[in-house]
This record gives structure tokens, sequence and C-alpha cells, in this order.
């Protein structure tokens, strides 16, 4: 195997890729590194895996499709996982020319390049968000997610239609797996575990949206990184998965977790909800299990004692 990893220097990128390593695959990975959050991290994550004699780097763009044909020709791509994506609800509030270009360009750039090259499996990452307002809980893959309320959501669904079209047209094995708040040790700064726990050791205060009125299946990354493996491993014609913990949590608990863990109260902003969020989030992954047997493992008790202990050790905090 041969594995391109797009957004290998992202949260979830980085993990998949390390452990693939381990495994003894030859990783191939692309990120432009941009600074959407702190690219020092980005760097970070990366001299992480600089050391791996079967890693290779290119920092190139999904949009450039010359660097993309030159990767799949140089090294006889076999799989691909695309998590290379502009995140982030509320950032796509502000700059929705960011998502356009990433997440539909950078998507038709990189399946038409595997289909190309006749990968044995394109595995890509969609999002919990694409569930929108749905009513009934837990989120099922069966439930019609044809409204969403972001443009980051209609931008992961719109990957979701076009893997399906390539599926149908080109016999291309897709797989799109949606992630439910991941967490954990080298995580996005932009996300709510980072932002608490810098600002409640900082004294400041934090936002909470919706009056604290939220819950989200919180899963921690090395549960993600099974899945995704799994996912890899076993290509579907077409397929559609929930990664999730199988949990709503309260997102007050979550902060209180971390006032316990750091020994600091929280200051807290009680704001309404934002558009575009979504109050709860719940996974039914039923399917995910059985067909990828997918057996999430890490509660939220754990996963935050693990990002605090890394966090702590990565910013140099006694």
């Amino acid at each position: 195997m041969r594995i391109l990893v797009t957004g290998v220097a992202g949260f979830i990128g980085f993990h998949l890729t390390r452990k693939l390593l381990d495994m003894q695959e030859q990783v191939i990975g692309l990120d432009n590194v941009n600074d959407y959050y702190d690219p020092s991290l980005k760097e970070a994550r990366l001299s992480q895996l600089a050391d791996y004699s079967n890693f290779t780097f290119y920092r190139k763009d999904l949009c450039d499709r010359e660097a993309l044909d030159i990767i799949f020709k140089t090294h006889t791509i076999t799989h691909v996982c695309h998590l290379a994506a502009q995140a982030g609800v509320r950032y796509s509030l502000l700059n929705p020319y960011a998502y356009q270009k990433s997440n539909l360009e950078g998507f038709l750039n990189i399946i038409e390049a595997a289909k190309n090259a006749k990968v044995a499996n394109f595995v890509f990452a969609s999002s919990s968000s694409v569930y929108g307002n749905n009513p009934k809980l837990p989120f099922s893959v069966t439930d019609n997610v044809d409204r969403p309320i972001s443009l980051y959501a209609a931008t992961k669904k719109a990957n979701e239609l076009v893997a399906h079209t390539y599926s149908y047209l080109y016999n291309l094995p897709c797989t799109g797996l949606r992630f439910f708040t991941v967490y954990g040790p080298w995580g996005r700064p932009d996300m709510a575990l980072f932002i608490f726990t810098r600002n409640i050791l900082a004294g400041k205060p934090i936002d909470v949206y919706n009056y604290g009125k939220m819950r989200r299946d919180f899963t921690y990354i090395d549960d993600i990184i099974a899945g995704l493996i799994a996912a890899l491993y076993k290509p579907f014609p077409y397929a559609i998965f929930n990664l999730g913990n199988h949990r709503s949590e309260n997102l007050m608990d979550f902060i209180h977790l971390i006032e316990e863990y750091t020994g600091k109260k929280a200051i807290i902003n009680f704001l309404p909800l934002q558009p575009g969020d979504i109050p709860e989030t719940y996974a039914d992954i039923k399917e995910t299990t059985e067909q990828l047997n997918y057996f999430p493992q890490i509660s939220i008790k754990e996963g935050v004692r693990y990002f605090l202990d890394w966090y702590y050790q990565y910013y140099n905090i006694s």
C-alpha cells in the first residue's frame, strides 16, 4: 500500500499518518500548512513524522492540479485518505470562499486524481454537521441530510454526493466518515477543549453558547483513527459511516472536567446559540460497528485527562 494522506499536518491527519507509519505502511503526505490556526503547531506535528523513512511530505495545495498529477505519477498511489479541508462552522460565516476553494474545488481535484490513478480505495472526511437540525437522535446514516444549516456542512454534503457520483460512474470505491467532535492530544486550537483549557488556565472568560444547553458526542482521537484505518483496509463500492463515541455529553460536564483536572474555576460568558451551530450531536454507530468492527473505547474522563497531560507538556506548564 502507498497511501496518500491529505491534511497530514492537521490534527487527524497527523495521528493517522503516525499510526500507519508505525504499521510500516508507505505514506505520502500532502498539506499546504495554512494559517487558519497557528502554523507552528502544524510544523511541530510534521517534525514528529520527519524521522520515518517510509514517509514523504509535499507542501502543496489541493488546488494545484499539476502538483497532484506529479505526486500520483511519482508514487503510484494505491489508497487515498482525504482529510484536508477548511474546517469550522463559524468561520464559514466569515470566509465562505475558503470553503469553496478547499472543500469543493480541492475535493474535486483529489477525487479526479484518485479516479485517474484507479486507486483501490478512496476514504474521505465528512462531518456530523451534515445532520443540521435533525430532530431525531441519535443521528443515523439513514437519516435525511438534505438541509444543512452552515456552508461548512453544505460542502461536506456536497463531497458525499460527488463521491457517490464517482463511485457510480467510475467504479471508484468511496467511503465517507462523518466525524463527531474529535478531541485529544495535538488537537486543533480553534476547538472547544483547546480554547477552554487555554482560557481557564489564563484566568480568562470562556464563551459558552446556547446558555450552556449544548450536548456533544465527544470522540477521542484514538477511536477515530481506529475507524479510519478499518475503513482504509476494507473498501466498499460506496458507504457512509458515523465515527462517534455513541454518547451525548453535556457541555457543562465537559467544562467541569477541565476545571477538576486543572484545579481552576472557569469564568463563563453565556451566549445565545450561534448561527450554524447544532444544539446536540449523538452518533448512531450500529452500521460502523457491524461493517468496520468499530468499538470506541475512551470516555471523556480519560480523554480530557490525556489531552491535558499533552497540553501541559507541549506548552511547558508545570
